[in-house]
Order: C-alpha cells, then structure tokens, then sequence
C-alpha cells in the first residue's frame, strides 16, 4: 500500500468561521466581570485538550451543510482549508497534490458535496474513513481500501508556509486568517511573524454583519474607539495609541479608502498589525503610532459568484447588497468582482437618517508569469437630523450617568461625505527567485456640514450642557506609488527573504473657513430644545501640501533549518510640506526594525521579539509660542515586544509584552512673554496582551484575548501630572467571541460576545475617571437550501442589556457614548 502522509500543518492549523457564544449573565462587578472573562480564555488556551479529545469521538455528520468561501489556490492549500472549516481530518497522498490547483469553493454544502464540488474533474475522490476522517484515493483504489484506520507517514514543516504574495489561508474556525500582510514584507505566516498580527476574514465579517470596518474591529482586545458609536467617523486606539479613521491602509498603501465609515463590502480580510510601523508600511499620514490597520479586497474565485443579500438594522434601517464574481477565458485568467450596496433608513438615534450608497469593482488578471489587479470604488455617505454627542465635564469638574443613547440632542444637524478611489497593482517574475511589483493609487475625499461639531460642555449635575454648531467642508486628494524587488536566495545553509521598495504619497488638504454658531443650552437626559445651526460655511482653500517619500531594505534569514528566523531592516523616510503658510519645511529620518522568531521545538511554539520604531510628522509652531513659525523635527516612537504562539491542534494563542514610548510637545515657560513649544514630553504605554482564536472541538469556535495596558505621562506638559496615568488608556480591555454549532440541527450556529473596558482616565490630572462597562452581543445563523439556493439567515442583538454607557475618549477629554440595544438581521442568497 503506498504510504499516505496528512497535508502539512499549514492546512490544518487554517483558522475557520464565526465568532461565538459566551455565557449570558447580568452584569456584577467589575472584579466578577474580569474574573469571568480570565475564566473563559483560561479554558480556551489551557483546556483545550479535553474539548479536542472529545472532538475525536464526536464525528461531525457527513450530511452536516455550511456555507464556504475558500478562495482559488493550489488543490493542497484549499483541501487543507475546507478539511478545517468542516473540522475534518484529512490526509493525501502527496504525489497525488502535486502541480494541481483548485477554483475554490463559495456556497453552502455538506462535507461529502464540499469534497465531490473540491475534487471535480481531479480524478480524485475523498474516501470517509470508519472514523469519521478523510483520505484522498483514486477511483480505482477506492474499492480495496480498508474503511478502518489508515498509518499515516509524518510529514516535517519547515519554513513559512505563507506566499508573501499570495492570500494566506483560513485559519481553523474560519475566523482568522493563517498569516497576515506585514507591509513590505509581504504576506507573513504568523507562527512565522516577530510581531502580534491578526487578520479577520470575509467569513468573520459575514457572520457577525460587520457592515463597516469598526465593526469588524471590536473583536480585538488592543482596539477601542474614540468616536461615538454612530459617528460619522471611527477613530481608534490600538496599544492606547489613537488611529485616525483616514490613516487605515488599503492593500498596504495609506491614503487610499474612505474618508468616513469604511465599509466592508468589497473587503475580503481585516488585518490588524500592533505597534508602530514605520519600517513595514511607511509614515502614516496623521503620524499614528499604535498599529496598523490594513484592508485586502475581494477577487473572483474560479467558481461563479452572485449573491444577493437583504439586510435590516434599528430602528429601521435597510440594506441591500450585491457580491458578483466571474472567471472568464479557457483559463479563466480574467477575474470581475462587482460588489454594490445601497442602505437608507432611521438609526437607533431617534429621528436620525442615513443613506449610504457603495459600489467597487475588482479586476485582475493572472498571466504566466505576471499578474494585474485593479481596485476602483465609489463610497457615499449623507447623515441628517442629528449625531451622537461627545460631552465634556471640565466646567463640572466630575463625571455623571451617561444619558440614554437613543436621545438625539442635535436635532438639524448633517454630514455628508464622499469618496472616490482606484488603485492598480501589478508584479512580475523576472528570473527564478527574483520578481518585481508596482502599485499606483489615488483617492479623492470630499465633506461638508457639521462632521466634528458634535460636543457640549456640561455645567451642572442635572445634565445641563452648553455648545455650538460648527459647519464646516474641505477635502483631501492623495496619490500613492510603491515599487519594489523581492528576491529569494540562499548563502550556505542560510536561506534570504530579501525586499527593496521606493514609496511616495502626495495628499493635499483643502478648509473652508468654519462657520461657529452661538451658544445654546441644553440637557444631555431631556434634550428637548434644538441646538443653534451654524450658517454657511465658507469657500474651501488648499491648506496643505505634502510629500512622504521613503527608501526600504529588509532581509528575513532562516537559520538552523528554519527553526530560527532573523529580520533586519531599515526605511529611509522623508517629510516634505510645500506650502509656505504655515511653514516650508523638508525633514528625514530613518527608522531601523530587527525581529526575531525562534522554534525550539518545532512549529507548534513560536518565541519572538521585535524592536521596531514608528514616525510623526513634525509639528508646525503656531502664534501661542515664542518659537512661532518654527518646525520641530519628525520624532520616533520605539516599541520593544517579545512573545509567544502556540498553536495547539486547532487553537492558537498569542502572548505579548509589550513597551511603547512615543515623545510628544510641551510648553516650556521662558522668560518672553510666551512660552516655547518643545519635543520635550513622553508618554510610555506597556502591558501585556492575549489573544485566542480557533476551534476547541468540532462544533465550538472561540475568538477574542485580554490585555493589560499601564499609559504612564513620563515627562507631562504640566510637570504635577509627571508619572500620572495617560488619559484614554484604560487598563484593562477583553473580548470572548464564541459559536457553536448545534449538533441536533443542521445548520444553525449559536454565537455570543462580551466586551470589558476598565475605568479610564479623562484628563491628564486624572481628576476626570470614565467608569467601566461590559457590554454582551448574542445571535444566531441558519444555513439551508430554499428552492435548491443556498441561503443563510442571520439574527443578532447587541448591547443586549441595553446599557447607556461612557465608551472612550475623544480629543481633549470629551467622552463618547456607546451605541443602544441594536437589533440586526440579514438574508443571503446564492443564485
């Protein structure tokens, strides 16, 4: 009998869907809540061996249907991922793998279908075991082969088992990806990665009904917002660290996505990469340190697409979507990917509308040796007759009861916002082992109405407030180019991953003159009378003319057969601003990154460490200073981080220590009449952070982490607040996700979230302290077949207890309001 050897771990360890349900309790204390919490992810790491053993003897039924979306690869890589969303094992004979590849697979089916639909035209079949599992046989072989247990050879992995160019693979559970983009270095697999990287995929999105790029982030535990939920704009915290909504990075380049939410349509994985960045992606534009947030978009798969999705969200907002995907060509080297969407209707905030119209279009075209893809979008996003508010509490000197968030105080106010972009990329295999890509892109954001004029000032404890309108319009126009080589060689027993990038953006900034209403009054809890609407704003002027232009090297070694692996390298990056009001200046510097990945016993553990640096624009002196005029140099941020993964059958943890330092500006009393403005200050976050995902059995998926972060005000602007905490940084943050997958009815996934923010500071004196919150989510999904059409439904509640609570912080100590009980619901149909 030819011996038969299971696909390398790479397939297994791919990480499946959904995200899932937690235990349901009333709120308690806040101790009780992180208590639970620490429970939960406790038993998702430690014990996880029972629900694995038991997985062993609970075979998962042949006939058991789900939906699938498992992008075209090499035949090996989509076998690996279907066996691990359907939670089935899988072994192959590898001769039979060799050279074949596979149009994937998109729609609802049972393991048996999934396999046939998988294996069509092969000459292959799928052979169940008496077990439960699968082996791979030829027609011929499928009659003399035993049904009992088959001896399977071991296969030994080495290497990273990501193509830096091509999409990496679900993880088990569906969830997660198997590794990540990490800028410049491309596609990285993340047992392989010297960093903290998590990528969420379409099926995550999908299942959850994240219909914006936010939504899909409040599965992290690093990540928390600082704009209201229903905002017209979400900006976030990473490691503590603020992220401007405009900064996100779209196929690895900034400047390139909406301006406003981002929907997540056209979005085929999330990536969240934590830390400052520099090196990898570049200088963000806004000079956000925290992290990065990179989207990839969808592409055609080798199976026709089209799916229409109906989707309702309170108070009464509906959505309609359409995701079509065709191949064309004896090759099928052409791919279209059409995704479009139209949403209008009434928000949780009573009386508010909004209307958001999306439309993208991908093409791509794989050649012999080359390929191109093209990405082009049209997002537009109009609120009217209100917005959540942000409530300062300076005037009253503490915190009070958040008001009921479904209460509109801003009655007449609007936004509107729209935003144009494309982007075209493109790589060549010059030589073996030596290819080259480029990519061009440009975006073009348009605003106008009363997008930041959402505050008020409370003055009393009875929640009376003062504040003004503020309508306002300006655009930002950005064009981004990147091109590079990669090369793959070796010097002895030492293997190179070698990349050389240039990278240039141009953005100009345009403002209108802000037309400031006069001050009203009104209370947070009963806001009965109408603020004062600002009048017209005024004609919209170039502001900002600026040029980030960079140089990169880096060089990933493998030593000692894989098992370490080195990463050197270091960005070149210039800053130049054109305009001379404020001030022309030009300033560079250089941003260097070591990481360091060791597996001393084999590929299951992964021990990392990285020291890696991100960069900020310098800082323009305004009028207030004596230094008036002046412009401060570009400054770092230094991030040291080391950690570990492992990854156990279907499970994979990650632990980090991390420490961040990032300078900031202080005013420096002189004997003028003004003071000076000075890079003199410093704010230190460290902690440590926890993150979960995969399958604890083949029903049971879990997803989310904790982490524990100490914001420290190192040297303060004001010297009383020196060793204080950082304002916004709480503590403590969690998230546990959870599915299952009910056994006695095929189909129907239960899942549930629960969200923990510690108590959080205000403001630098810390005189100003946030409470903290829990918040739950709970949902089901249903796959079946209607009139022979797969279809799923899906239903979910969150904030389930329907809490009004404080959720962050934004600017200069204003607090925002989490969103009310909010109830979706969504029906999706293949044709």
């Amino acid at each position: 009998m030819a011996k038969h050897a299971s696909l390398p771990s790479s397939a297994q360890r791919a990480l499946p869907r959904k995200q899932g349900l937690a235990s349901f309790a009333p709120s308690g204390t806040a101790s009780a809540v992180r208590s639970a919490l620490m429970t939960g992810l406790v038993l998702g790491a430690v014990g996880v061996t029972t629900p694995l053993a038991y997985a062993q003897s609970t075979v998962p039924a042949a006939s058991a249907a789900r939906n699938y979306n498992i992008q075209a690869g090499p035949l090996d890589r989509v076998l690996n991922s279907f066996a691990a969303i359907a939670g089935v094992e899988f072994s192959a004979d590898a001769s039979l793998l060799q050279g074949r590849s596979s149009r994937g697979l998109s729609g609802i089916f049972s393991v048996e279908q999934g396999f046939a639909e998988l294996l069509r035209g092969q000459g292959l079949n799928a052979s169940r075991q008496g077990n439960g599992s699968y082996i791979l046989v030829k027609p011929a072989e499928q009659g003399s082969r035993p049904s009992g247990e088959v001896t399977l050879a071991a296969v030994k992995v080495t290497g990273t088992t990501v193509s830096p160019t091509d999409l990496p693979a679900s993880y088990a559970g569906g969830q997660v990806a198997r590794g990540a983009k990490l800028g410049v270095l491309g596609n990285v697999d993340v047992m392989d990665a010297p960093f903290n990287v998590t990528a969420y995929t379409a099926q995550a999105i999908a299942d959850q009904q994240a219909a914006t790029v936010g939504e899909v982030l409040r599965n992290d535990p690093s990540v928390r917002f600082t704009t209201s939920d229903g905002h017209n704009a979400e900006n976030i915290t990473i490691r503590g660290f603020e992220i401007n909504s405009s900064e996100l990075a779209f196929n690895g380049m900034y400047g390139m996505l909406p301006g406003a939410h981002v929907p997540t349509e056209f979005v085929e994985r999330v990536e969240v990469f934590k830390g400052p960045a520099a090196m990898l992606s570049g200088i963000a534009p806004s000079g956000a340190v925290g992290g990065v947030v990179n989207l990839v978009t969808k592409r055609a798969t080798d199976q026709d697409l089209t799916r229409l999705t109906t989707s309702y969200a309170s108070s009464s907002h509906l959505t309609q979507a359409a995701d079509i995907g065709r191949r064309f060509g004896a090759e099928k080297r052409l791919g279209v990917r059409f995704n479009g969407s139209l949403g209008y209707g009434e928000t949780t905030l009573e009386d508010q509308k909004k209307r958001d119209n999306f439309s993208s279009l991908g093409l791509d075209y794989r050649g012999e040796r080359w390929k191109m893809e093209l990405d082009a979008y049209s997002a537009h996003q109009n609120q009217s007759d209100g917005s959540p508010l942000m409530v300062g509490f300076s005037t009253l000197g503490r915190v009070i009861d958040a008001p009921d968030t479904s209460k509109n105080a801003l009655r007449g106010t609007y936004a509107h916002q729209r935003t144009d972009g494309a982007m075209l990329r493109g790589e060549v295999e010059l030589t073996r082992g030596l290819s080259a890509y480029a990519a061009l892109g440009t975006a073009n954001y348009n605003y106008d109405g009363f997008i930041n004029g959402t505050r008020v000032v409370l003055t009393n404890a009875n929640g009376n407030a003062t504040g003004q309108t503020y309508n306002q319009a300006g655009y930002t126009r950005s064009s981004s180019g990147e091109t590079g080589l990669r090369s793959s060689f070796s010097t002895g027993s030492i293997a190179h991953q070698m990349v050389a990038s240039f990278a240039q953006q141009h953005t100009t900034t345009g403002l209108a003159p802000v037309n400031t209403s006069a001050s009203y009054v009104t209370n947070i809890y009963d806001p009965k009378t109408n603020p004062t609407i600002a009048g017209a704003h005024g004609a919209v002027a170039r502001s900002a003319d600026n040029i980030y232009s960079s140089l990169a090297l880096a060089d990933t070694l493998s030593l000692f057969e894989d098992s370490t692996l080195l990463t050197l390298g270091a960005r070149s990056q210039s800053v130049k601003q054109k305009m001379a009001t404020p001030t022309a200046y030009e300033e560079s510097a250089i941003t260097p990154m070591l990481g360091l990945v060791v597996k001393p016993w084999g590929p299951e553990v992964s021990l990392y460490a990285n020291y890696i640096e991100g960069l900020s624009p310098g800082v323009v002196v305004s009028s207030v200073y004596a230094n008036e005029g002046e412009t401060l140099a570009p400054y770092k941020t230094r991030q040291k981080e080391v950690g570990v993964k492992w990854e156990h059958g279907s499970f994979i943890n990650t632990f980090s220590l991390f420490s961040i330092l990032k300078p900031s500006t202080i005013s420096v009393a002189t004997s003028a009449s003004r003071p000076t403005l000075a890079l003199d200050g410093e704010q230190k976050n460290q902690g440590f952070e926890w993150t979960i995902a995969g399958q604890l059995s083949r029903q049971v998926r879990m997803l989310g982490g904790a982490a524990y972060t100490v914001g420290e005000q190192v040297r303060a602007a004001t010297a009383a607040n020196d060793g204080k905490k950082a304002p916004g940084v709480p503590a403590w943050t969690a998230n546990l996700g959870s599915e299952w997958d009910l056994p006695w009815i095929s189909g129907l996934t239960l899942n549930g979230r629960v969200t923990y923010t510690s108590a959080q500071y205000l403001d630098a004196a810390n005189k100003l302290e946030l409470p903290s919150w829990t918040r739950w989510d709970a949902g089901a999904n249903y796959a079946l077949s209607a009139f022979s059409k797969p279809v799923v439904l899906r239903f979910a509640v969150e904030n389930l207890t329907d809490e009004n609570y404080w959720s962050g912080r934004f600017g200069e100590g204003f607090a925002t309001l989490g969103a009310p009980r909010t109830y979706k619901l969504s029906a999706t149909v293949d044709f």
